[in-house]
């Protein structure tokens, strides 16, 4: 019976021993969106480490790994995920706005991040106009600001004018719709 318990005993110390010596972990919560312009680029860190060093990739969300594409992306050694800038001509949906995970694998196992949905905004001219409208006069006349699709989720109305002069006054009523 001693032999018996002291054999486990050992075997519950080598376990232990193990996980002391081997780790595999997240930093911190790693990030789940990334918005960034298509002039400037972006750098998303995987954000995991391990004992030994853990070896981080980078995943499509369909789970696909990704590899460098020259001046488009890249991942470097330490496990970040650089997109590049680029032109609007450039845009790929596949690259510039779709859904990433990173991975970490040592002799300890293998994790995986969250999802990281990383989309470029298109820096490029537009023009914001008044829908037109007719009303006779003395009664409600409703505007619309009509905003490009590309920009709209990144515009917010907060005052409309006319010759420079807001409108906002005891007779007119802004109201905010999304």
């Amino acid at each position: 019976m001693w032999i018996l318990a002291i054999f486990f005993f050992q075997c519950i110390l080598n376990v232990f021993s193990e996980d002391l010596h081997s780790s595999l972990y997240f930093v911190n919560a790693s990030v789940q969106e990334v918005v960034f312009a298509s002039t400037t680029g972006t750098l998303v860190p995987c954000p995991a480490g391990g004992v030994p060093p853990a070896s981080l990739r980078w995943y499509f969300a369909t789970g696909e790994e990704i590899y460098d594409v020259p001046g488009i992306r890249h991942v470097h050694p330490n496990g970040t995920l650089q997109i590049f800038h680029f032109p609007p001509s450039s845009f790929s949906t596949r690259i510039h706005d779709n859904t990433y995970y990173c991975t970490a694998e040592n002799p300890s196992g293998k994790i995986r991040s969250q999802d990281v949905h990383i989309k470029a905004v298109l820096r490029e001219p537009y023009t914001v106009r008044v829908e037109d409208q007719r009303a006779m006069r003395g009664n409600v006349a409703v505007f619309k600001c009509i905003i490009p699709a590309s920009v709209e989720a990144y515009i917010t109305v907060v005052s409309w004018e006319k010759d420079t002069v807001s409108l906002v006054s005891g007779k007119i009523l802004l109201l905010l719709v999304g």
